[in-house]
């Protein structure tokens, strides 16, 4: 199987997972705790899934998700407000994993419905 076509179905799979929770109210402290890290590899999957792409089809060799996002910017794979959301996305990834502060989780989860249709999108453009 083509390296670009196994990460792109894994990223799907990840992403049904983050989506069965991420439009939920009243999640348990567990279930809270597993929406965050089904978010953490998801968010993970689909970005490393654009740098595939962008190597394997565009001839772009970026190593960061900050640039991966960009070089999806300038080829029209994400417009300018969806670049915003996913830049910010990239921010709350890297917190989550060296901050657990209650307000700041209650602040992200509130974001996962948006953050939830942006990786979609972006996951169906490289599709």
């Amino acid at each position: 199987m083509e390296r670009i076509t196994e990460r792109y179905e894994l990223a799907v799979r990840a992403l049904a997972k983050f989506h069965e929770l991420a439009h939920r109210q009243d999640l348990t402290e567990i279930e809270r705790d597993a929406l965050i890290q089904r978010f953490e590899f998801t968010f993970e999957l689909v970005w490393k899934c654009a740098k595939e792409y962008l190597y394997t089809q565009e001839g772009i060799d970026v190593a960061s998700p900050k640039k991966v996002i960009r070089s999806c910017r300038e080829i029209g794979i994400l417009g300018e407000s969806d670049t915003e959301l996913a830049l910010k996305m990239v921010d709350d990834r890297n917190l989550t994993t060296h901050t657990y502060d209650e307000s700041f989780i209650k602040s992200l989860i509130s974001r996962f419905p948006d953050y939830d249709r942006i990786l979609h999108s972006w996951l169906m453009r490289l599709q």
